[in-house]
């Protein structure tokens, strides 16, 4: 079998496991989510249901969206989270500013509380959808983003499957050429779409190739500077691919 024929008779026999009647999935307008649909799609023709999740995002992710579902023929359904995402923003930020005095603030990059409740209200909502049609989330992390934590916790990372969970993004790319992903899908920016201007190399601090390539051939393969960057990412993001420790009793 290929490997779109595998994951996808992967994703089939996890459905049926559970007595699921279908997939429900993020549709970014990037690589990954395509990916992930047509996987879907391909292994329960007829039962998957792509979800625009916008968050003042940039007006071209939901056209790279729309021109996936278009694409392969797959129904879509928007949810404008932005006004979610102010109201609580709001009410945190009261919150907070009312804790007493003696509570320190941690100093932390100011965007990044902001940035990672986007991707929870996201996961909030897709399991409300899923929930509602008795079908499963699937979720679109890669190889290269779990290795080094690159997701949010409880956010993308809250999902119940992973279909391209064991590739590299070189992988998704030819993957995603495979099964006919739109070409300027393929080769936009990888983002996250976190915050104007974002993008996953800039923030990472490396490219996905000299990951692929620490990741393939060991650290002494790369700069030993962006090693041991890569290193500390993985050390530092272990609770991200465990589940919570339990106490001892």
């Amino acid at each position: 079998m290929t490997r779109a024929e595998t994951i996808s008779t992967w994703l089939r026999d996890k459905a049926m496991a559970v007595g699921s009647r279908g997939y429900v999935f993020g549709l970014s307008g990037g690589i990954d989510s395509a990916v992930v649909a047509r996987l879907c799609q391909l292994a329960l023709p007829q039962r998957v249901l792509g979800v625009m999740l916008p968050c003042y995002s940039h007006p071209q992710d939901e056209a790279d969206a729309r021109l996936v579902a278009t694409t392969f023929g797959f129904p879509v359904v928007r949810v404008d989270i932005g006004p979610a995402f102010d109201a609580l923003t709001g009410e945190l930020q009261h919150a907070i500013k009312g804790m007493p005095s003696h509570v320190e603030s941690v100093d932390i990059k100011q965007q990044l509380p902001d940035a990672n409740l986007k991707p929870r209200l996201r996961m909030a909502s897709l399991y409300f959808i899923a929930n509602s049609m008795n079908y499963l989330v699937a979720g679109t992390g890669n190889r290269s983003e779990i290795t080094l934590g690159y997701f949010t916790k409880y956010g993308d990372g809250g999902v119940d499957v992973l279909p391209i969970g064991s590739l590299l993004k070189s992988e998704v790319r030819a993957l995603a050429r495979e099964l006919g992903v739109p070409e300027p899908v393929i080769t936009k920016p990888p983002t996250a779409g976190l915050w104007v201007g974002q993008t996953d190399e800039a923030e990472m601090g490396f490219s996905y190739d000299t990951l692929e390539t620490y990741l393939k051939d060991g650290p002494g393969a790369v700069p030993a500077d962006i090693a041991a960057r890569i290193a500390q990412l993985q050390r530092t993001s272990d609770h991200k691919r465990e589940l919570p420790p339990i106490a001892p009793s």
